[in-house]
């Protein structure tokens, strides 16, 4: 996996070990995340389908992007489309990725890469595999995560952040069995570089075969985990979580993960993303690309996107 590693995890900072007065978070619900496809045509996993929107907030969706080995030709993207009110973080873990907008933005991200891009009061945005990945084929794998705006800062201008793997903060456990990449938000007073409206945090764990990783994690922020590839347990009760499943978590100062000691030879090691926020607590309104508060300000985003006030498509 090309998402950024170290060769001896034993030089990172360690995470701690839970206090005595520390409470685990329980799990409070499990679910598998429906297959279909997106954009022209490749494969995704969503996420957090099925979850319930209280647990969500501040987050609206998650795709898992991949995992597929294209065929020479067969890689896919999505054309030209439009967005309002939100954010989206795309990590690429391995392939590259493309990005493109109206105003000017964009770029390459690759192999542990980020692309945080907030859309803010509108744009046209395009995403798409280089021309050389679509002639050659190639491994692609990330997840795309959608990270709701307060209502006062919806309409902000647009703007982008492009995280660059060796940028992320590594951490692991105190023995060594896991390695922690925090890429936004906070863990263990050890910060990521990604700067977020909504106070929240995102992280990308790997756990060695028979690994525990006891997470410390914001109290005032909800707790989302989703398992990438491979399998083991989740929660102090030891539920079993594999790949394509996410948990919500309960409250408490952290969480618990443990790699089962036999994965599948394709996936060596258990993979999960762990995301969670200080829930917004503001009405949603959300139709396709746009979310909004209102249903009447989703509305006047297709009234605005239909007379090209979200700028227009470079030639």
């Amino acid at each position: 996996m090309p998402a950024i590693t170290v060769d001896d995890l034993t030089v990172l900072p360690r995470l701690r070990t839970p206090g005595l007065g520390d409470q685990p978070r329980p799990v409070w619900q499990l679910t598998t995340a429906p297959q279909g496809y997106e954009g022209e045509g490749f494969p995704v996993r969503r996420a957090f389908a099925g979850l319930d929107l209280r647990a969500l907030d501040p987050f609206i969706m998650m795709d898992q992007m991949g995992e597929v080995e294209y065929a020479p030709g067969e890689p896919k993207g999505t054309s030209w489309h439009p967005h309002r009110g939100f954010e989206t973080v795309t990590y690429i873990i391995d392939g590259t990725f493309d990005h493109q907008d109206s105003h000017g933005g964009g770029g390459t991200i690759t192999n542990g890469d980020t692309q945080w891009m907030t859309a803010g009061s509108g744009l046209l945005h395009i995403e798409a595999p280089p021309e050389w990945m679509v002639t050659q084929g190639g491994l692609f794998h990330g997840i795309q995560l959608w990270v709701n705006l307060p209502r006062d800062a919806k309409m902000s201008a647009p703007k982008y952040q492009d995280i660059r793997s060796g940028e992320v903060q590594l951490l692991t456990t105190p023995d060594a069995g896991a390695l922690v990449r925090v890429i936004a938000g906070s863990v263990d007073g050890h910060a990521g570089p990604g700067s977020t409206y909504t106070p929240m945090t995102l992280v990308h764990a790997t756990l060695e075969p028979g690994a525990r990783l006891e997470l410390p994690w914001e109290v005032e922020h909800n707790a989302l985990v989703y398992v990438l590839n491979g399998h083991g347990t989740v929660g102090n009760d030891a539920r079993p979580i594999r790949t394509g499943q996410a948990a919500a978590m309960g409250a408490g100062d952290y969480l618990t993960l443990t790699a089962d000691g036999s994965q599948e030879s394709r996936s060596p090691r258990m993979d999960v993303i762990v995301v969670g926020g200080q829930p917004i607590r503001e009405p949603l309104a959300w139709a396709g690309p746009f979310v909004m508060n209102t249903k009447a300000e989703v509305l006047e985003a297709y009234q605005d996107f239909q007379r090209g006030s979200f700028g227009q498509i470079p030639g």
